[in-house]
């Protein structure tokens, strides 16, 4: 994340970044950014991100990258946010994971249209230009009734 905040920095973009204070004690936090909001946790970090963000973008990482790519995919899907999510798929990094969504479309614990809840792209200029048209299929409004949206 440092490496992409001081990228933006330099092309002099602006970087928001929110930290739980634990890991900001832990992590050397970046204190060269725009902004830097120092929360209690990772729950209020989440929320503040969700707030905070006009889309959302996951590269290649670990676990903490695919915790929030699906709680993000997760709310959107129960509508507390309509925004637009977006996988930068460099060099079929997230292949796996998309194998793994895909099949539980097919075994019937995502429902199809939920798929379409993020775009994937192996490029930067790509997965922009998809964000920008992505429509999110509308939130889920009965789980019991799977005939309902």
């Amino acid at each position: 994340m440092g490496v992409v905040a001081d990228a933006v920095l330099g092309a002099g973009g602006e970087v928001v970044g929110v930290i739980p204070g634990a890991l900001a004690e832990k992590e050397i936090a970046h204190r060269g950014l725009t902004r830097l909001h120092v929360v209690g946790s990772m729950h209020e970090r989440k929320a503040l991100m969700v707030e905070l963000a006009d889309a959302f973008v996951a590269l290649p990482g670990g676990y903490g990258t695919l915790d929030e790519l699906f709680e993000v995919i997760t709310w959107g899907q129960l509508g507390i946010h309509r925004k637009p999510i977006g996988l930068l798929d460099v060099e079929g990094f997230f292949a796996p994971l998309l194998a793994l969504v895909d099949g539980a479309v097919t075994a019937g614990f995502v429902r199809p249209q939920y798929r379409g809840l993020f775009v994937v792209s192996p490029t930067v200029d790509e997965l922009l230009v998809a964000l920008t048209r992505h429509e999110p299929p509308p939130p889920i409004v009965s789980f019991i009734r799977p005939d309902e949206s």
